[in-house]
């Protein structure tokens, strides 16, 4: 005799395989109780500026808000982990592993809705459902770990035991019942090499993330001026960052992507510093067009690499670069962390930019970031004398 919800479930799995879906499994459409954890998280500041995290908090708490009459919840998952990049050199950038290749909200978008549309001419019309990608009120990590995908980790990243944490998330909440899946159980042990490496302290407990200290958090959601306290700490990295990830043992052999979308452009595996930061608007938006970089927009991305070069060390290679930005740049974030990056590398032409800038700034910020930096160039030389 025929299971209907059986079938139903074996033609979702099969079918999201076939659209390059890595992982598939399904939970309930219950309440989480991980939602009493994110407001918690939400109250504590946790989130910075990401406003958004703390609206609709009882959408993220019942999948059925999103979807009267849920009663399951098709979590996917997507490996993006690129092959091996190249060593990149003195003046080059780093752009985390899932935003090197093209904007995978578009691609797993357009394939969550051909499963859609496969699965409700298999369940009928009378089926209801939708489906989300990173950018509705869903707790997707805490689904996907109820729907045995992974555990969540001491970086608060998803974690699987077969492919590591290289891998987007995606649900599909419906009407249909389904069989459901086993959670995952964690498996991250005594471990805490994620936290011990992370370079700006984001992590003030295993399990929970300090957003507002993040790399990603700092180099993607903030708008404004980044805090001087952290920019050190984020080294190299414009976009993102993979150092938790990087140095969990879970990913030693974690999968590799099979999806040609997520393979690193040419020219953002590493990123050439010196001719970012050189970009104008029209020379940004085609490198990055249809690119998650484009988030941060070119004031954000500039900022960066403002930090990034500030970080080098190459003080005879970066100062002429940033010199000229200094003086030609129009955006005031932008020359503000020009400034910073000058007076960390400081020498006698990083003082001179400065000194020049200084004659002709009119924003208050910029100026005591010139300021700041003309402190620390003198500070540098009495120390060399």
């Amino acid at each position: 005799m025929s299971n209907p919800r059986q079938e139903l479930t074996r033609f979702v799995r099969v079918e999201a395989a076939r659209l390059g879906f890595d992982l598939v499994g399904v939970t309930s459409a219950d309440p989480l109780e991980a939602a009493q954890f994110h407001a918690r998280w939400i109250a504590h500041g946790y989130a910075g500026d990401m406003a958004w995290l703390g609206r609709n908090l009882d959408k993220r708490a019942d999948p059925r808000q999103l979807v009267p009459g849920a009663r399951s919840v098709v979590c996917l998952g997507m490996y993006y982990d690129p092959p091996p990049a190249a060593t990149g050199g003195a003046l080059t950038g780093r752009i985390a592993r899932y935003a090197r290749g093209d904007d995978y909200h578009d691609l797993i978008k357009s394939r969550l809705a051909e499963l859609w549309d496969g699965f409700r001419a298999r369940a009928g019309d009378d089926i209801g459902g939708r489906y989300y990608v990173d950018t509705a009120p869903v707790l997707e990590r805490e689904l996907a770990a109820r729907a045995g995908l992974g555990w969540w980790g001491k970086n608060t990243v998803l974690i699987n035991r077969r492919a590591g944490s290289y891998f987007f998330l995606a649900e599909l909440i419906t009407t249909a019942e389904l069989n459901l899946d086993e959670p995952a159980t964690d498996h991250c042990g005594s471990c805490t090499r994620c936290l011990d490496a992370c370079p700006t302290q984001a992590f003030p407990e295993p399990y929970v993330l300090d957003a507002r200290r993040c790399i990603s958090y700092l180099n993607i959601e903030l708008k404004g001026s980044i805090p001087e306290d952290l920019r050190h700490g984020m080294g190299d990295w414009l976009l993102g960052c993979d150092i938790c990830q990087d140095v969990c043992p879970w990913n030693r052999r974690g999968a590799t992507t099979r999806e040609p979308a997520f393979h690193a452009r040419d020219g953002l595996d590493p990123v050439d510093l010196v001719e970012l930061i050189a970009m104008d608007r029209d020379a940004f938006n085609e490198r990055f067009r249809r690119n998650p970089a484009k988030r941060p927009k070119r004031r954000g991305m500039l900022r960066n690499a403002a930090v990034a070069l500030g970080n080098s060390d190459q003080q005879e290679a970066a100062v002429p670069v940033l010199a000229e930005v200094l003086q030609k740049e129009e955006e005031h974030l932008v020359r503000a962390h020009v400034a910073w990056a000058l007076g960390k590398l400081g020498g006698v032409e990083a003082k001179q930019a400065l000194e020049a800038a200084r004659e002709k700034e009119l924003d208050t910020e910029v100026r005591q970031e010139i300021e700041d930096a003309l402190k620390k160039c003198a500070t540098a030389g009495s120390a060399a004398s």
